[in-house]
């Protein structure tokens, strides 16, 4: 990861960021420019009446500006929860969701709620956005819900169905959209293949063992994470039996060679 002293290039806006099509219907969007531990996955799903997005990234540059088909129809921006590297263009969209343990942080987000200060530095890059970036200066902007999400809610998008899943853990308000009918779990971060981080203010590691224990049950096909690469089942179970035991927590020795702290 690169110093502040040694971070000169700065990435166009067309580049800041990068999509890939997947199967099921989900687009992977990203900041490339982003060091991978910091780098928060966005996924768009298309519906027949309604679109969704799933998280919005650090709010560098707009996320909607660069990607208009985000604006082609009807769209709920859902925050998986509300921590900076999450929610950071959530203010461009005329409808947002989030669960209501964490709508106070979307609807006024200080820096310390969002965790921006103290993890959003100038070495979380690989290049800087193209306006720069003062980490002191640096806040998510307000983007009230308009839909406050509990447990079991479902996000209808016409011809497809997600169910949402409060994991409390990693924050209190943490859920992921779990879709039945194709086996799909977008689980923010909740659960995702690196580093699970349980020691955030307002983290619980007593509920983060209890959501384990929930998800294991799920019968999930693949899982697109809040961070780093998509999996199957098979790694989803050796994922959270990992942590039960201990070994995902942070600082352990199969983390050893990972910095910082993920949002």
């Amino acid at each position: 990861m690169n110093s502040d002293r040694t971070l000169q290039r700065v990435a166009h806006a067309r580049d800041w960021y990068a999509r890939a099509d997947l199967p099921d219907g989900i687009t992977h969007l990203f900041e490339p420019h982003i060091d991978v531990f910091y780098r928060c996955n966005m996924w768009f799903v298309r519906g027949r009446t309604h679109n969704l997005l799933l998280d919005s990234g650090l709010g560098a540059v707009s996320l909607s500006g660069q990607f208009p088909f985000l604006q082609a129809q009807p769209l709920l921006a859902v925050a998986s929860h509300a921590h900076f590297d999450h929610i950071g263009c959530h203010h461009e969209f005329g409808e947002r969701a989030c669960h209501r343990a964490e709508a106070h942080i979307l609807a006024n987000p200080t820096r310390a709620d969002t965790l921006a200060d103290p993890y959003a530095r100038l070495a979380m890059f690989t290049a800087l956005p193209p306006d720069g970036f003062d980490e002191l200066a640096y806040r998510v902007e307000a983007a009230p819900a308009t839909r406050v999400l509990e447990h079991g809610d479902v996000i209808d998008l016409g011809d497809r169905h997600f169910e949402i899943l409060h994991l409390p853990g990693h924050s209190p308000g943490s859920i992921a959209l779990w879709e039945a009918a194709s086996g799909v779990l977008l689980s923010g971060d909740a659960i995702y293949d690196g580093p699970l981080i349980d020691d955030c203010y307002h983290s619980d590691r007593g509920e983060y063992c209890a959501t384990m224990h929930r998800l294991r049950e799920l019968p999930v096909r693949v899982v697109h994470g809040g961070h780093y690469p998509s999996f199957g089942r098979d790694r989803f179970h050796v994922l959270i039996d990992e942590y039960l035991r201990g070994a995902r927590a942070p600082g352990c020795p199969l983390e050893s060679g990972v910095s910082g702290t993920s949002a």
